[in-house]
């Protein structure tokens, strides 16, 4: 397995060396990470995708990227091995060393194996239910578990799966959203404890270095909601377990030209002031990723989203998104050779500057 994990010096030096624009990287925890970072959650789970994949992850980090989201459940396990295998084909070739790459990935649904030939609850219970590692109620309707034993199996199946030894940020995947159906939020804030726990312990070991949520509404919608989390009440959580020096340091949720509630809603709270979430995240020195820029492509059909900013459709959403203060990096899907040489011209862009931003964002919101 790969030893090693994204440090200060090597990001850096990645940055400099990447043939990008240097101001494509934003500093966080230390760390230099590309403003635009490689999503792997679609496709079919099948050896041709594996290919495509692979082909986007090192293209990808080829052309100044070195954030590479997964999960263990995208494309059942198959979309974590083949980063796992372009990330080992660059250290090979010595394109790269780890050190370089900030490598994340998420637990929490429960997912077969594409290359098991055992249909989903047959794959439970040969790999879950006969081993103890979950019991009955464990796993919700919505097809989750995040009870400590099972997310300690699927990281060793992540690490195996990425073949390295350290992830460097593990999500826990759509928490709120794949229990809430089923118990209540006082359940759920005593589950996260002991899910921020095991994390905890699994920094301690040298597993992961960070971890955070990866969340679709929770962070989004209002407090009179059933799926409302507080961000600053979570990371209070956090530094009840693990101290100031606490690993929860990194959100994950939607935003886009339509999926704006980030930015302009006020769903969260700094010193009992309504703010948005992402005034709230900036205030609270947590690092935010950003889900579905292109809704699945949806957003890039002609007239969907208005005409600003001289560039294509793609871009366009790509330069406002990673502009957007307090965004680390929009999270990009991408394997069609097309798509990669289109969108990976980002990288030799510039972002916009705060005033631009501002009055992009006033251009779109006026009209």
């Amino acid at each position: 397995m790969i030893s090693g994990f994204a440090t200060k010096d090597a990001t850096l030096e990645f940055a400099k060396k990447s043939g990008a624009i240097f101001e494509n990287y934003k500093k966080f925890q230390d760390l230099t990470l590309s403003n635009v970072g490689l999503g792997t959650y679609l496709g079919n789970p099948d050896s041709q995708t594996d290919l495509m994949v692979i082909d986007a992850v090192k293209k990808s980090i080829k052309s100044g990227i070195n954030v590479i989201d997964s999960a263990i459940n995208y494309r059942s396990q198959k979309a974590e091995r083949s980063v796992g295998k372009a990330i080992g084909e660059l250290i090979e070739e010595k394109t790269i060393s780890r050190n370089q790459i900030f490598i994340c990935s998420k637990n929490g649904y429960v997912t077969n194996d594409a290359d098991v030939p055992l249909d989903f609850w047959q794959y439970v219970k040969q790999e879950l239910t006969s081993k103890g590692v979950v019991k009955e109620g464990d796993i919700t309707s919505g097809y989750h578990c995040m009870t400590p034993e099972f997310l300690s199996d699927q990281l060793e199946r992540s690490l195996r799966n990425l073949n390295v030894e350290c992830i460097d940020l593990m999500y826990l995947h759509n928490g709120v959203e794949g229990q809430i159906k089923d118990i209540s939020m006082e359940q759920f804030t005593k589950n996260l404890e002991s899910v921020f726990e095991i994390y905890e312990s699994k920094r301690k070991e040298g597993k992961i270095k960070f971890y955070g949520m990866a969340t679709w509404e929770c962070f989004r919608v209002p407090n009179d909601n059933p799926q409302f989390l507080s961000l600053e009440k979570t990371i209070d959580m956090a530094k009840r377990i693990g101290g100031e020096n606490h690993g929860f340091r990194f959100i994950q949720l939607p935003f886009n030209l339509y999926y704006d509630q980030a930015l302009l809603a006020k769903t969260q709270k700094v010193s009992d002031k309504n703010t948005s979430f992402l005034e709230s995240a900036a205030h609270n020195e947590m690092g935010v990723f950003t889900s579905v820029p292109f809704m699945q492509g949806r957003l890039l059909n002609p007239g969907v989203i208005p005409e600003f900013l001289e560039l294509n459709a793609p871009l366009r959403i790509l330069q406002f998104l990673r502009s957007c203060p307090g965004v680390l990096a929009p999270l990009i899907g991408q394997k069609s050779a097309s798509h990669l040489e289109e969108n990976l011209k980002i990288m030799h862009i510039p972002p916009l500057t705060e005033s631009e931003f501002v009055d992009t964002l006033k251009k779109l919101t006026s009209g």
